[in-house]
């Protein structure tokens, strides 16, 4: 029986840089879609993501983050690898940030592998496009992702 896989972007298009993971995926869905991986876009509507997610095996989130990295610097980490302290606010204008999303999916004993795909934003004032830097790594970040994917699933 094959694995299920789905790729998830998460994000606000109307809060510029936040909506890189919904772009990411559509670039991925235009660029490099694969007949056995379901993409799914939740937008900023995380909080039905955690009952999706017990669908499948393999899960890569692609979501903007704040993590003092440097503007469009891209960072690829297993959820429960991820540390989170407790002064940790939310990272993101989501329903649910990564830390909750951590929280629930082990209280409610999910099974599957979660990535993260966290793209560091630069920008995230009200506005329907990127910022300049991170559209110009738009393609770049697509294919480090994908490449991710690849190596990943197949």
């Amino acid at each position: 029986m094959s694995k299920k896989n789905a790729v998830i972007g998460l994000g606000n298009t109307l809060r510029r840089d936040d909506g890189i993971g919904v772009i990411i995926l559509e670039s991925l869905l235009n660029n490099y879609k694969r007949a056995n991986i379901d993409y799914l876009n939740f937008g900023s509507a995380s909080f039905d993501l955690i009952h999706r997610l017990q669908n499948y095996d393999f899960a890569l989130l692609i979501d903007g983050i704040s993590a003092g990295l440097a503007a469009g610097q891209l960072k690829i980490f297993a959820l429960d690898e991820a540390k989170f302290s407790k002064d940790d606010g939310a990272i993101s204008s989501h329903e649910l940030n990564l830390k909750d999303i951590f929280k629930l999916t082990q209280k409610l004993k999910v099974k599957t592998k979660v990535y993260i795909a966290g793209i560091q934003v630069e920008d995230v004032g009200f506005g329907d496009s990127l910022s300049s830097l991170l559209k110009d790594k738009l393609a770049d970040l697509t294919g480090q992702i994908d490449k991710f994917i690849q190596e990943r699933l197949f």
